[in-house]
C-alpha cells in the first residue's frame, strides 16, 4: 500500500466531494420544504390517511441536529416560529 495519493485519486476525491455537496444541497431544500410544511400544519386539518405520514416526516425533522435543520431552512430562505 503506498502513503501518497496520485494526482488522478485527488481528481476523483474532489469530484466524488462535489457530487455530495450538491446532493446535500438538494436534500437541505427538500428538507427545509418539510420543516416549513410541517410546521404549519394542524393534524386536524390533514385527511386521516396523511396523519400517519405527516407523523413520520415531523417524526424525521424532529431528529435532525439543530445545525443541519436550520441549514436547511436556510436554504430556503425559512424561518419556523414557535408558538
Amino acid at each position: 500500500m503506498h502513503d501518497t495519493i496520485t494526482p488522478q485519486e485527488t481528481m476523483l476525491l474532489r469530484a466524488e466531494i462535489e457530487l455530495l455537496m450538491k446532493e446535500r444541497q438538494a436534500l437541505l431544500k427538500v428538507s427545509g420544504a418539510a420543516a416549513s410544511l410541517i410546521a404549519e400544519l394542524r393534524s386536524g386539518d390533514l385527511p386521516p390517511a396523511a396523519v400517519e405520514a405527516a407523523e413520520l416526516l415531523a417524526g424525521s425533522i424532529n431528529s435532525l441536529p439543530e445545525e443541519t435543520l436550520q441549514d436547511a431552512l436556510n436554504s430556503i430562505n425559512a424561518q419556523i416560529h414557535e408558538g
